[in-house]
């Protein structure tokens, strides 16, 4: 268990309200909402907002703009390439990564010209689609924090494989051999160059706040940048208890794609004795179409009533947590999640792989059930749940508790707001 300063802090009242710069360029997802309940709170505390991003799709999913006093649209460069033969593509991308970067490059300097313009007193950056670390901090001139939700992991970790080791294949000759070595040399060289970009965009920042321990040990093995821990909260008024009956299905939440483990999930679930059995119901903000192809097939192999949900409004979302059995949770290493607070809100118990920053939010036996990753022990954990009314009910209560005075979006707003004190009275001129 995480000591108890971690979650509440005693703040110094500032002076005056702050003008606060924020940059962004989210999808839907878990780091979306954790901005938009960071600048909920701040400018109920009666900061002033303007966010500045590119064009982005999935502006629907919590809005920004519904949370800060003025929204910033910048055009983001085209950078795509158009050849249509291989070796061609091969030979485009060779100077696609630059085209890449070069476009992320003059975005950053577009936005910051606009944000110099505002007397804002400090720049809140976030996590990049694209790039995680963005450029925007190489450019404002300002004191500038920047909240990671973690590095660009598919350079860092073996998701299925790390991109410097060469990919299995059956051996080739003549053209294709020169082929596979050419692409894969350009597949290398586009990360390292994106890597180092990354790199020398997170040394721009004056302060990098992450989300869990777990990420802070990951940042400083893929960086070898030292960051603070800001933990996340979930909104109190949007998950909670409704107090509907709970029927025999169990959920997950996330991506439908593999980083999320939905394979095992399904696995686990194949894994409860045929008489209670429940249903498993995914519900994705992503979905990646050969992944759910792949566990829509494994379910029906498992005699497994599987279920994916894409794209739904958050009441449904929160009515699917007040009537499940229990929360199936089983990312590959995921930095913090959301998803096991938001059901703890709805006092629902979870049962997650102890991997990850996972390890911090559910405690096994008080708020939920922690495992091994193996669907038998995976499997055993649900059917003891559904099989225990009484634990069952023991756990959710507990894990309410927890949420309310742990994990609020208040607490979370007390964290941020004494890391930006923190670092305005750092930057401040020395009399």
């Amino acid at each position: 268990m995480v000591a108890e300063s971690n979650y509440r802090v005693k703040l110094i009242p500032m002076d005056r309200p702050l003008r606060i710069a924020v940059w962004y360029n989210l999808p839907s997802g878990g780091a979306k909402r954790a901005l938009y309940n960071h600048l909920k709170g701040l400018k109920s505390r009666g900061h002033t907002i303007e966010a500045f991003r590119p064009p982005i799709e999935s502006e629907e999913f919590t809005p920004i703009a519904e949370v800060s006093d003025k929204e910033h649209v910048i055009p983001w460069p085209s950078w795509e390439g158009t050849a249509k033969f291989p070796l061609a593509r091969i030979y485009e991308t060779t100077t696609q990564v630059h085209r890449y970067v070069q476009a992320a490059e003059t975005h950053a300097q577009d936005a910051a010209v606009e944000i110099h313009k505002g007397g804002f007193d400090l720049l809140f950056a976030n996590t990049c689609l694209q790039f995680h670390s963005p450029f925007i901090g190489r450019y404002v001139k300002l004191p500038k924090l920047l909240y990671l939700q973690e590095p660009k992991r598919p350079f860092y970790e073996p998701m299925p494989r790390l991109p410097w080791i060469a990919k299995d294949s059956q051996p080739v000759t003549g053209l294709r051999k020169l082929r596979t070595a050419a692409t894969e040399m350009v597949d290398l060289r586009s990360v390292s160059i994106q890597g180092r970009e990354e790199l020398n965009n997170a040394r721009s920042f004056d302060q990098i706040l992450v989300n869990s321990f777990f990420s802070r040990e990951a940042l400083l093995r893929a960086y070898g940048i030292s960051a603070k821990v800001c933990y996340l909260g979930t909104d109190p008024g949007k998950f909670k208890d409704l107090g509907l009956p709970r029927e025999n299905f169990v959920m997950g939440i996330g991506t439908l794609g593999p980083s999320k483990n939905v394979r095992l999930a399904v696995e686990g679930v194949g894994q409860v004795p045929k008489q209670i059995r429940p249903k498993l119901i995914w519900v994705a903000n992503m979905t990646s179409a050969p992944y759910k192809e792949e566990c829509v097939s494994l379910a029906r192999d498992l005699n497994v009533d599987f279920e994916a949900k894409e794209m739904i409004s958050d009441d449904e979302l929160v009515s699917l947590l007040n009537r499940a059995s229990a929360m199936v949770y089983a990312p590959r290493l995921e930095p913090f999640g959301f998803a096991p607070l938001e059901a703890n809100f709805c006092r629902l118990p979870v049962v997650a792989v102890a991997e990850g920053g996972v390890r911090e939010t559910v405690v096994d036996g008080l708020n939920g059930l922690l495992v091994d990753h193996d669907p038998e022990k995976l499997g055993a954990a649900i059917t003891k749940l559904l099989s225990d009314e009484p634990l069952r009910a023991r756990l959710g209560e507990q894990g309410y508790r927890i949420a309310y005075e742990k994990w609020g979006v208040d607490a979370s707003v007390d964290r941020l707001e004494r890391e930006i004190q923190t670092l305005l009275r750092q930057s401040a001129p020395s009399a």
